[in-house]
């Protein structure tokens, strides 16, 4: 008989990058559209707003990427800092590391003997492995990789924020409100729906969310350019 292989495709690998390219695209859509709108709202020319839309985009791109480098890199401080001390405590007391081990696989269900095996045989392996991925609950697929969050969230930002900057450069200074709105609501529709499609989550319900938030956040930014005639 011909044996084939079964071959498993799990989203979870997709966490690392995935989320910084989603909040990188998405802020720089929605932040990009609520700036070229407001000014827009307060009656510049298209000068002044393709020149704050484009400081926008500049400033905003860095900020994704210090943010992001500089949360990611606290998380792999703190994942580091665990494995330091789980390490000194499996030098000091072996035992009761493995006691320790025991007693998370006695709650997952097996048996007090098969779990002790179980327990001696991963200590015997690689110890430190298996005390990161049981009982703190590392995995290399969701390991900090801070370069790769900063430079995926300041790429799709400055994406995301160039499609609003584009609109507002090719149509009517009158229309400018009206193009960036529309156009940037497709954007949106787009990004929450490719993320969904690429996170194993439905389309729609990814699309909607996306879309309601960036809504909110150009309808209040007009707003306020509307009242005040100024840049905020």
């Amino acid at each position: 008989m011909e044996s084939r292989t079964h071959v498993e495709r799990h989203y979870t690998q997709r966490i690392g990058w995935l989320r910084a390219a989603v909040l990188g695209a998405n802020d720089g859509i929605v932040s990009t559209a609520s700036l070229v709108v407001g000014v827009a709202a307060a009656e510049s020319g298209r000068s002044g707003i393709l020149i704050a839309g484009v400081a926008g985009l500049m400033a905003g791109a860095m900020s994704m990427a210090a943010g992001e480098y500089v949360s990611v890199s606290s998380q792999a401080d703190t994942e580091k800092a665990d494995l330091e001390r789980e390490r000194r405590e499996l030098r000091d007391y072996p035992q009761h590391e493995l006691q320790e081990l025991q007693r998370i696989y006695l709650e997952r269900g097996l048996e007090a003997e098969l779990a002790l095996r179980v327990a001696e045989q991963l200590t015997a392996a690689d110890a430190l492995s298996a005390h990161a991925r049981d009982e703190l609950g590392f995995s290399t697929i969701h390991a900090a990789r801070p370069i790769q969050a900063a430079l995926a969230s300041a790429a799709t930002f400055a994406v995301g924020a160039a499609m609003p900057l584009i609109a507002a450069a090719v149509v009517p200074t009158q229309r400018i409100i009206l193009a960036v709105s529309i156009s940037s609501l497709l954007f949106l529709t787009l990004l929450g729906a490719l993320a969904a499609g690429a996170g194993g989550a439905g389309r729609a319900r990814g699309a909607l969310r996306v879309v309601f938030w960036g809504v909110f956040a150009m309808a209040l930014t007009a707003l306020v350019g509307r009242l005040f005639g100024t840049v905020v």
